[in-house]
């Protein structure tokens, strides 16, 4: 007669899972809105986040002004959570904040709510995600059996949670791209790592010290590498000595150009304000630089590469590697993903962002359709799933995690009535490796 231990993990498992929370990686702003959907849909949820405090990644480049304003910074079911216990809106929701400003009037305020602040599970880094006692390759009653979500705690101790689902909003700021044009790190990158920066660096305050008096070359064509050579330009004022390169291996710079068209004004500022610093010489450009090895040099490091088909070297002392984000995935190698060849987007998403592809114009409306994989119940939602595109805002994020908790909630309805209207970009280029055009 069998017993309670001959039963496997399986076959209580039915039972199990409609008790278990839905497991949200990161805490951060899309992480979060994900908790105020479910909340409001009184469906239990926990947060693993591998900081300290929310937002640990976002504070990293917190002296950064978003180009986006208040008013599509705001998921709207955080909102009514924030004004249902008093919370004020920032004044001018036209006003674009700095990353800090962000954290501090709105996501510090939605994590402090009882209902989100008791269920953060901080210093937990996700290192795999699977389903209870099954590979990958286990097909038998696989979509009754809860995930199973392995974590390292800061004490370096593992653990083990488990969920009804998953949504992977731990975003791509941690894992850049390498600098080696083929997307590999350059040969020789481990010798001169001390001299390699990650993108967004705080070059008038925090990290002042590395850049002031010395050459820097920013290497990137996006609104992070623009960002960093503004914020360069004007230590040059101060430090008449620093000199700054940018370095972009197309012919130009088609994210970061300037563009009338562009709704939203600090965006398109950058592209203006890098443009005008390059003109008066403030700011070297150099283009078609395809990066494949990197040596040590005097003080600093030579970047060795191709240029218009001949062999081309570049001195300076710190590189700043501005060259985009991609999505970390070996933690879900046992997870059953449907991710596009190209951009390592989910397969449905893919072509609505895919940059090699898109046209000007908005992103279409999506929500759970798009973003669901083989494994029934687990999403990469926010950044992470537009891979390795860079055509990501937050109300996009917030989007997807209200379609995905309804349809968690089974309110098929509310989860196939996608809306989006986001800013077009004015920015357009059909160019391999060119600029995205919707975001």
């Amino acid at each position: 007669m069998a017993t309670l231990l001959d039963l496997t993990p399986r076959a209580v498992a039915t039972d199990r899972l409609t008790t278990l929370p839905v497991v949200i990686i990161g805490a951060g702003p899309v992480g979060l809105a994900a908790a105020a959907n479910l909340t409001q849909r009184d469906i239990d949820w926990v947060i693993l986040e591998r900081g300290d405090r929310i937002a640990s990644s976002l504070r990293l480049w917190g002296h950064t002004r978003l180009f986006s304003p208040w008013r599509h910074l705001i998921d709207p079911a955080s909102r009514r959570l924030l004004e249902a216990a008093g919370w004020t809106a920032p004044a001018d929701e036209e006003r674009a904040p700095t990353g800090h400003e962000f954290v501090d009037d709105y996501l510090e305020p939605l994590a402090r709510l009882a209902q989100i602040g008791s269920r953060i599970r901080f210093g937990s880094r996700v290192t795999a995600v699977a389903r209870e006692g099954m590979d990958r390759t286990r097909s038998a009653a696989r979509e009754k059996t809860p995930f199973l979500v392995r974590l390292q705690r800061a004490d370096g101790t593992v653990e083990e949670v488990t969920g009804r689902a998953v949504n992977d909003a731990s975003g791509t700021y941690r894992t850049p791209n390498p600098l080696g044009s083929a997307g590999l790190p350059p040969i020789g990158a481990d010798l001169v790592s001390e001299h390699i920066v990650h993108a967004l660096p705080d070059v008038l305050s925090a990290d002042r010290a590395q850049f002031a008096g010395r050459h820097v070359t920013v290497v990137g064509a996006g609104h992070s590498a623009a960002n960093t050579l503004i914020g360069l330009a004007r230590l040059v004022q101060d430090e008449p000595r620093t000199r700054v390169t940018w370095l972009i291996r197309n012919r130009s710079a088609a994210r970061v150009s300037s563009s009338p068209d562009d709704e939203l004004e600090d965006r398109a500022r950058l592209g203006s304000r890098v443009d005008e610093l390059v003109a008066d010489g403030i700011i070297e450009k150099i283009d078609s630089f395809e990066i494949a090895q990197l040596t040590p040099h005097a003080d600093g490091i030579r970047l060795i590469g191709a240029r218009h088909g001949a062999t081309a070297t570049h001195d300076t002392d710190v590189v700043v590697n501005a060259t985009g984000f991609r999505p970390e995935l070996d933690m879900l190698r046992e997870i059953r993903l449907e991710l596009d060849d190209v951009v390592e987007a989910p397969r449905r998403l893919a072509p609505l962002i895919d940059p090699n592809l898109h046209s000007c114009g908005t992103v279409a409306p999506h929500g759970f359709e798009e973003l669901r994989h083989p494994e029934s119940g687990f999403f990469i939602v926010g950044m992470k799933s537009y891979g390795r595109a860079p055509t990501f805002l937050l109300a996009t994020g917030y989007e997807q995690v209200r379609s995905v908790a309804a349809w968690l909630d089974g309110d098929m309805r509310a989860a196939t009535e996608v809306q989006l209207t986001l800013p077009a970009t004015g920015v357009c280029s059909t160019d391999i490796g060119g600029g995205s055009c919707c975001s």
